[in-house]
C-alpha cells in the first residue's frame, strides 16, 4: 500500500514524513524502520496488512490511567520500529526485519477483520501496540476509523516520535 505521509524529492528519492527521522530514501531502499520502501519514487508500507501479533489484553496493561477499568483491549502489531532500544521487551518482533532486504513476516489481517474479531471477543477497544504503531500508521488509521463506527475505542501505544 502506498503510504499517506511522504513527499517526493526528485524522480528517484522520497522523504518519509511519518516520524521525526525524516528518512530520505533512494529507489529500492527502506527507511530506518525497515518497513517503508521506495519503489520507483513512491513510498510503500510493507506491513499493510501483515500483522505479527494479536492478543486480548486487560486495558490496565496499557500506559493509561483509568480508561474503562476492567475492560479488554484487542491488541495488534506488525513487525518493525523506528527505534533500536536494547531494553525493548518486544525486540524479537520490533527489530524485524533484521536486514533491509528481509521478507516481512506476519499474516494478512485486514482492518475489517481486526474490528470484527475485537467485537466478537467482547473487547471495548483496539490497541496498536507491542511494536511502534507509527510505522504501521496506514493499517492503524483504517482500522481505527472502522472501530469508531462500531463504538470501539482506539489506543495508540507509541514512543511518541511521530511527526506532525
Amino acid at each position: 500500500m502506498e503510504t499517506l505521509i511522504y513527499e517526493k524529492q526528485d524522480k528517484k528519492r522520497v522523504k518519509c514524513q511519518i516520524c521525526r527521522h525524516f528518512c530520505i530514501i533512494k529507489d529500492g531502499e527502506r527507511g530506518i524502520c525497515r518497513v517503508r520502501e521506495n519503489k520507483n519514487g513512491r513510498l510503500y508500507s510493507l506491513v499493510y496488512p501483515k500483522v505479527i501479533a494479536t492478543s486480548i489484553d486487560p486495558i490496565e496493561k496499557k500506559p493509561l490511567f483509568h480508561l474503562k477499568p476492567g475492560s479488554s483491549s484487542y491488541s495488534i502489531a506488525t513487525v518493525g520500529c523506528n527505534f533500536k532500544c536494547s531494553f525493548c521487551q518486544n525486540a524479537n518482533i520490533a527489530q524485524m526485519p533484521g536486514d533491509h532486504n528481509d521478507m516481512i513476516q506476519g499474516k494478512d489481517f485486514f482492518p475489517e477483520a481486526i474490528v470484527k474479531e475485537a467485537v466478537k471477543t467482547g473487547c471495548d477497544s483496539i490497541s496498536y501496540t507491542y511494536t511502534e504503531p507509527t510505522i504501521f500508521f496506514e493499517l492503524a488509521l483504517e482500522t481505527a476509523r472502522l472501530a469508531k463506527i462500531k463504538g470501539l475505542l482506539n489506543v495508540f501505544v507509541t514512543n511518541g516520535y511521530m511527526s506532525t
